[in-house]
């Protein structure tokens, strides 16, 4: 399973490692490894986000997912999409911005000798409005996860309030929208608070709707299922299917925000950051994806999705802080780790317990770490 699961992954990776070689000789390959294994590391909890949404769907759904979806995420968000943002705020045709890419100034510099932006420059002078757009999309997805009550939960200390107080109707967006509010006011700079708020609405619109319209044909679905009621096994098709996997390709997009900027702490190069991050990082989450769909360890080790959403409300806090305050990638990566890790934990601990139904608190079961 493991071998047919990722042996396409690997098989990219090769050939994207020898392009890259080819491209830009030693020097080239070696960044485009990093930025790779970058993306892997600091993926992982959209990897279980990812699966929670996919084992949801149809098989032929998530062929779909590995296929023409990774076409979206290699050429449209780690290619195409760096590209339009400099169309849009430089004024560009897309050849003279991907010309722009291709030839840097000398020494990475973010500017020119005659005082022109760079590519680099003109893609980070656009960082508030891409993290607050990403920020408030993950932010609602965090709430809707934490004010929503479960069976089981995690840290239950927190949870459970949380759960009784999202009885509240549209408190999750209450919260969202204070949250972006407060950081438009207090963190973006003045003339970009306008354009911070619109781009975090239109993050919460976009979360709104493509969940909202996934959810609705699901439900349209399953109510014209066998007669008796469809069973937890029921899986999307149809609409519900395509709704759920553009809620997937959204989400991708929001979680690799951060990551295409950051990469230009590394390289500025398109090529290399679409090979490393788009060919060899998201393919690689893909295959982590359905591993994790396959494997049913989502069932066996029932905090992880708890971590995850958690993790996922550290990033969004990190993109909506970051639009004043710089934020390392290092630290949004660790976080993310450490919240799964936690989980994975708690997770064998109550495992070991046989499954007990009384909820594993890490805080509580778990032996301080260092």
């Amino acid at each position: 399973m493991i071998t047919r699961i990722f042996g396409l992954s690997i098989v990219i990776t090769v050939l994207s490692l020898v392009v890259a070689y080819l491209y830009g000789g030693l020097t080239a390959l070696a960044l485009c490894a990093i930025l790779g294994i970058l993306e892997v590391s600091l993926s992982f909890d959209n990897a279980v986000i990812n699966a929670t949404v996919l084992e949801r769907m149809s098989e032929f759904w998530q062929r779909i997912f590995l296929t023409v979806g990774i076409l979206i995420a290699v050429f449209g968000m780690r290619l195409v999409f760096p590209l339009a943002i400099v169309w849009a705020t430089a004024g560009l045709n897309p050849v003279e911005a991907f010309d722009l890419a291709l030839n840097p100034p000398a020494n990475d510099a973010l500017t020119f000798p005659d005082g022109s932006p760079s590519y680099e420059k003109l893609l980070t002078d656009a960082h508030p409005q891409i993290a607050a757009f990403g920020g408030m999309f993950l932010a609602l997805l965090f709430l809707n996860f934490i004010f929503e009550e479960r069976e089981i939960t995690w840290l239950s200390w927190l949870e459970k309030p949380l759960a009784k107080a999202g009885k509240l109707d549209m408190l999750s967006v209450v919260v969202a929208g204070t949250g972006l509010v407060l950081v438009a006011e207090f963190l973006a700079a003045d003339d970009k608070r306008s354009t911070v708020l619109i781009a975090g609405l239109l993050g919460m619109i976009t979360y709104i709707l493509v969940d909202g319209l996934g959810s609705m044909f699901h439900t349209e679905e399953l109510e014209e299922g066998p007669q008796g009621g469809p069973s937890t096994l029921v899986k999307a098709t149809g609409k519900a299917a395509f709704f759920l996997f553009l809620y997937l390709e959204v989400l991708d997009a929001s979680f690799s925000f951060d990551g295409v900027i950051g990469a230009f702490a590394i390289t500025s190069d398109p090529i290399i950051i679409a090979l490393g991050l788009g060919l060899i990082g998201a393919m690689f989450v893909r295959s982590i994806t359905v591993y994790l769909v396959r494997q049913g360890t989502l069932a066996d080790y029932v905090y992880l999705e708890h971590g995850a959403h958690w993790a996922i409300g550290a990033l969004a806090t990190i993109l909506l802080v970051s639009i004043g305050v710089h934020v390392d990638e290092l630290i949004t990566g660790l976080i993310g780790v450490a919240f799964i890790g936690a989980a994975l934990i708690s997770s064998i601990i109550r495992n070991r317990k046989g499954g007990d139904p009384d909820n594993v608190d890490l805080t509580k079961d778990a032996a301080p770490v260092g």
